[in-house]
């Protein structure tokens, strides 16, 4: 079972906690990783890309000269492949490139994914995270104690002033307990999460 620090919004140590090996201690499969990451990646795609065939391009409906007798390569139409103006061959038609994994694989990635943040000591566990009211300038303070630049601050709840906090301060991004991926915690350098979040991380993945 593996023991990391507990830190306050001022980046003082204020104990230990004990991670559950179930989540954070997972034997890492790599190949799972990367399928979640590409998964996710792919079903970003807009998938939107459209390029015209001869079939579908203006023209050429007439033989532009006769077949034989003038000294130039047969042709069928102006709108061949190899003519300017003409189609495209193979071209790019709007589809869908989304595929599915899984709940079993997708909970095995993510497990994986933060397994890896442990052993790689990238992840930071804090005591609580909030505020009064809505200052960027106190959240980029908290990660100035922190001493961290890019970071994930995965939250128990959506805390309304947190997430506002944070939302100017570029490579900065807050997630909820039930909407962390593997791509955004492979993505940060760092990944920030309070107590109670580790707690509803442990009750919902193990």
């Amino acid at each position: 079972m593996a023991s990391v620090t507990v830190y306050n919004m001022d980046g003082k140590e204020t104990g230990k906690i004990d991670l559950s090996d179930e989540v954070f201690g997972v034997e890492v499969n790599e190949h799972l990783v990367h399928l979640a990451v590409l998964q996710q990646l792919a079903n970003n795609r807009q998938g939107t890309q459209k390029a015209k065939t001869r079939s579908e391009v203006s023209g050429g409906g007439r033989k532009p000269w006769r077949q034989k007798g003038t000294g130039h390569a047969r042709q069928g139409s102006t709108r061949s492949p190899q003519w300017t103006g003409g189609g495209v061959v193979f071209a790019p038609v709007p589809r869908d490139y989304s595929f599915k994994m899984n709940k079993k694989e997708k909970r095995a990635a993510l497990k994986s994914a933060l397994s890896s943040c442990v052993k790689e000591e990238k992840l930071i566990v804090l005591e609580d995270l909030k505020f009064d009211e809505i200052k960027t300038k106190k959240f980029a303070q908290v990660l100035k104690n922190l001493k961290l630049d890019k970071a994930l601050v995965i939250l128990n709840e959506n805390d309304k002033n947190t997430v506002l906090s944070a939302r100017n301060i570029p490579n900065v991004k807050t997630a909820q307990t039930n909407a962390i991926n593997v791509f955004d915690v492979l993505k940060y350098n760092t990944v920030v999460v309070t107590k109670d979040a580790v707690k509803t991380i442990e009750e919902v993945y193990a």
